[in-house]
């Protein structure tokens, strides 16, 4: 039963093949039994999940249907949910139990979903390994000496090691993608809006998105149906219709206008990585797509500007952990400020503290219009080109990362090194656009995933691409040795 995507669930229950207690009861023991290996989880909910299951069979043999109702799933630990821990990967909220659901946790939950846990992940989602967590770094099932990616790497660890059919995850800078691509996933980064941020602890709050990481494009499409809309407690949520994802999977991609930059095959790309991608671009053309070079000229400005513009907004965010409410608080304070210090020391990692400093810099008095403001300007060109090629293009195509998965530990002592990794999905988080990525292949038995992006509110022609992509491919179905 582990190796059932989403959609195969949804069939298998309805055909009565099985019932979601039985599912989840299988999940759980191969969790319980694997993941030590792995480190995937913070949290496992046993109890929750066997009340949602029977409740979701009462609702099934009441004459209920839907691709969810009964699906067992994973919550990204940055999602609150009501009563159980919320910690955010970090010490500082290691003690935090949400006093409520976050909007997609509720909206799953009213669909029928099942929560088997809550996944681990960078410290408040700062990183692009999975490495700066308090609870331990996660290991790839591809190869346990490497990383999964960040900060979702929880989630798309616990998916590809077949330990469940999909989970929820975050995109600030390529935080869905990029695992995604790590370990032979599909991850989709929705428009900014398209899912409610509310009650998702948040880091950078003009660049965060939630969003879904599964194993076939299709099971993405089941997932987001249940996570998006527009939800009125959230400021940014963008009162849009959603469409009915699963349904547009099948359209033919005769005449699609597929535009790649030439900027994304610079020197920084490993050439194996690049021959994959025009393995993938071959493949679509044989689908009938049309390909065409464009170019994203402010691309090499996007790392700068993100690493400004993300600490900024992070340092702000996470003043409220100061240990007077709630969070981490140090032991016998002085005073005041010794409690504040103390506290936020003690309980921030050192990947967090360094990125609140700099984000404290670059909005202090004398630097805002040096470098914030700066960076917000370069934002707005970043967005200028991709409008500027989407005149001309249907959605644009390249690789999800420059490398594959790193060793653990390989690029601790220069945070720049990982940072470097998210050049090609920085991006889209800049300008807000939809963006997924899929997988595409291997080197050295390490995955490697392909990027599409496309037009605002466009998710779906993205979801269309990757399932007739891997209709006639079988990377996707590839299972991690072992799992």
């Amino acid at each position: 039963m582990h190796q059932l995507t989403l959609a195969e669930i949804a069939r298998g229950l309805a055909d009565k093949k099985f019932s979601s207690e039985e599912l989840t009861k299988v999940l759980l023991a191969r969790i319980t039994q694997l993941d030590p290996q792995l480190n995937s989880f913070i949290s496992l909910t046993e109890e929750l999940a066997l009340e949602q299951a029977k409740a979701a069979d009462v609702r099934r043999a009441n004459g209920e249907s839907g691709a969810l109702l009964g699906a067992p799933i994973a919550h990204k630990d940055l999602f609150c949910t009501q009563g159980i821990r919320t910690s955010c990967g970090s010490k500082m909220l290691d003690n935090f139990k949400a006093p409520y659901d976050a909007t997609v946790v509720s909206k799953l939950a009213a669909a029928g979903t099942v929560t088997l846990g809550k996944t681990n992940m960078d410290e408040f989602a700062m990183g692009s390994a999975n490495e700066s967590s308090w609870y331990g770094a996660v290991k790839n099932p591809w190869n346990l000496e490497h990383v999964p990616g960040g900060s979702s790497g929880g989630s798309a660890a616990a998916v590809a090691a077949r330990l469940l059919p999909a989970a929820t995850a975050t995109d600030t800078g390529g935080s869905i993608r990029q695992p995604a691509a790590f370990t032979n996933l599909t991850g989709l980064k929705p428009t900014y809006g398209r899912v409610s941020r509310w009650g998702m602890i948040a880091y950078a709050s003009s660049l965060d998105q939630g969003g879904p990481l599964a194993r076939t494009a299709e099971d993405c499409a089941i997932l987001l149906q249940g996570m998006a809309g527009f939800d009125p407690n959230d400021s940014t949520s963008i009162d849009e219709p959603v469409p009915d994802y699963a349904a547009g999977l099948n359209g033919s991609l005769q005449g699609l206008r597929i535009g790649v930059p030439k900027e994304y095959f610079g020197a920084g790309l490993d050439p194996r990585i690049a021959d994959l991608i025009q393995n993938s671009i071959k493949e679509l053309q044989k689908l009938g797509a049309v390909i065409k070079e464009i170019s994203l000229p402010n691309m090499q400005h996007a790392i700068p500007a993100y690493y400004v513009i993300a600490p900024a907004e992070a340092s702000s965010n996470l003043s409220r952990f100061d240990g007077v409410r709630f969070g981490h608080r140090c032991e016998d304070p002085k005073n005041l400020e010794d409690l504040y210090k103390r506290s936020r020391g003690e309980g921030f990692g050192p990947e967090v503290q360094r990125r609140i400093m700099v984000g404290a810099y670059a909005l202090s008095a004398g630097y805002y219009d040096a470098y914030y403001l700066k960076a917000q300007k370069i934002r707005r060109l970043v967005k200028n080109d991709f409008m500027t090629a989407f005149n001309e293009v249907d959605i644009i195509l390249g690789p999800t990362t420059p490398n594959p998965a790193w060793k653990l530990g390989a690029k601790n002592s220069d945070p720049v090194a990982a940072y470097l990794e998210d050049v090609y999905t920085i991006t889209a988080n800049l300008a807000g656009l939809p963006g997924l990525s899929m997988p595409a292949g291997f080197v050295d038995g390490l995955p490697v995933g392909v990027q599409l992006l496309a037009p605002y509110f466009q998710e779906g022609r993205l979801l269309n691409v990757a399932h007739q992509y891997q209709l006639n491919t079988d990377w996707h179905t590839r299972t991690p040795t072992g799992f």
